[in-house]
């Protein structure tokens, strides 16, 4: 007697997709198989759908706690088994405070456990301030420690200079970490976006310009050399050109343990869309023109980029507002559309269901070594979501489960909707609505 049979779904695994019943017991997937016998407490027809792993986002900023007002992890959670998310890894900022140490990871932690309806990875951070700090956030099970090559943004969490990420990389080798970077050159961004302001020029035009490629080039080569000295795994978070991936490639090639991602915005939108869009598409690197976009999409193919992940950064109205797009926080609001903009933009470019499902879960949960978590097979935790691939609808604001309803991705078109997600063989999202109370676990690295 299972506890959930899943009947005639169409299963996208590793190898393809298969026609099977699934069978869940005690929150793990117990067998794969098709027209199963048996019975068991709770039965669903699948016909017609397909059955996906959950997605795996290991970059969003939820903002818990302290700045829950910008989103928080019961909303920004919502919105993820919304969009067919089943765990995420929270960033250390832009929560106050920062997930510096082993307090501020506790409340976290706390907090988290608290609110969310899913899963979840916590990030620590790699500042000036808490080198010394590291070894406790380690122990206390982070998933790496993220560091910012250039001002982040907000004022408690510092940007670490060549001599600090040098320092911070040789601790995370040691603890056996990665550590992931923002990575933009300051000295680039900051002369250029102090002479755009200067004379008066602060459109989304300006502010695209202040950020060139060869700034997130520049960091990335310098990222990867203090790696290489290092001996530390380093991941790029949100690589938005082809010559920043190229920049991950070069040092791959002298054999540093080196990966990068990208984020859906960089893979639909591109800097015309900024343009006509404002604030809502502001980000950090920003938004690029449409050939970067289909070389980020050629280096997926060539599985040069490790996967795809939200980099969903909210914030309320009142800071969207200013006319002075430097002024603008720089952040967008996406975690609910990541599958469906992989799926649609995916399967209109010929990628095979399984490569779209690596791309967002079995990838980000391997690098990260959340062992249980992105795939379909038995042992693993019951992480899975139900949609219709072949089925389209355009994004309306009204759709979004934000705390906030600000999104780029507002009449772009996804794949779906979903119709059901599952955490640990527990539905949580079911045609529309929001099912149960917040049961999120809080997940470690394993061996």
């Amino acid at each position: 007697m299972w506890d959930l049979l899943i009947r005639g779904a169409d299963v996208v695994g590793p190898h393809g997709v298969r026609r099977a019943d699934v069978a869940i017991e005690e929150g793990r997937f117990a067998e794969i198989e098709p027209e199963l016998t048996g019975a068991a407490r709770e039965t669903f027809d699948a016909t017609g759908l397909h059955l996906f792993p959950g997605v795996v986002d290991t970059h969003v900023h939820f903002n818990e706690p302290g700045r829950t007002d910008w989103e928080g992890a019961a909303t920004g959670s919502a919105a993820l088994v919304a969009g067919g998310g089943t765990c995420f890894c929270d960033m250390p900022l832009n929560s106050s405070p920062p997930t510096l140490d082993g307090p501020s990871f506790d409340l976290k932690r706390a907090a988290l456990e608290a609110a969310s309806y899913v899963d979840f990875g916590l990030w620590g951070g790699l500042t000036p301030t808490n080198l010394d700090r590291m070894e406790e956030l380690a122990e206390r099970g982070v998933i790496g420690f993220k560091a910012f090559m250039c001002p982040s943004g907000i004022d408690d969490f510092l940007w670490a200079d060549e001599v600090t990420l040098g320092r911070g990389m040789e601790i995370a080798a040691r603890l056996g970490l990665p550590v992931g970077v923002h990575a933009e050159d300051p000295r680039i961004t900051g002369e250029l976006a102090r002479a755009a302001v200067a004379a008066g020029r602060t459109n989304m035009r300006d502010y695209l310009d202040s950020r060139p490629i060869g700034a997130e080039v520049a960091a990335v080569r310098l990222a990867v050399k203090i790696a290489e000295q290092a001996g530390c795994s380093l991941h790029v978070v949100h690589v938005s050109s082809g010559a920043g991936v190229e920049a991950v490639l070069e040092g791959r090639g002298r054999g540093v343990d080196v990966t990068c991602e990208t984020c859906p915005h960089y893979l639909v939108l591109t800097d015309d869309d900024a343009a006509r869009i404002g604030a809502a598409a502001k980000c950090a690197p920003p938004l690029r023109a449409s050939s970067e976009r289909e070389n980020l999409w050629d280096n997926l193919k060539r599985k040069n980029i490790a996967f795809v992940a939200s980099d969903h950064s909210p914030a309320p109205w009142s800071m969207k507002g200013s006319p002075n797009l430097f002024e603008v926080w720089g952040g967008i609001a996406g975690c609910q559309s990541t599958l469906g903009l992989l799926l649609a933009e995916g399967l209109k470019r010929g990628f095979a269901l399984e490569k779209l499902m690596e791309l967002s879960a079995e990838a980000p949960a391997r690098r990260y070594r959340l062992r249980d978590k992105g795939r379909i097979e038995a042992g693993a935790d019951a992480d899975f979501v139900l949609v219709d691939p072949a089925e389209r609808h355009n994004l309306t604001a009204d759709e979004l489960r934000y705390r906030h309803p600000i999104s780029p991705f507002v009449g772009c078109e996804h794949a779906g909707p979903i119709r059901r997600t599952y955490v640990r063989g527990r539905a949580v999202y079911v045609d529309g609505q929001i099912i149960g109370p917040p049961a999120g676990r809080f997940l470690r690295p394993q061996v």
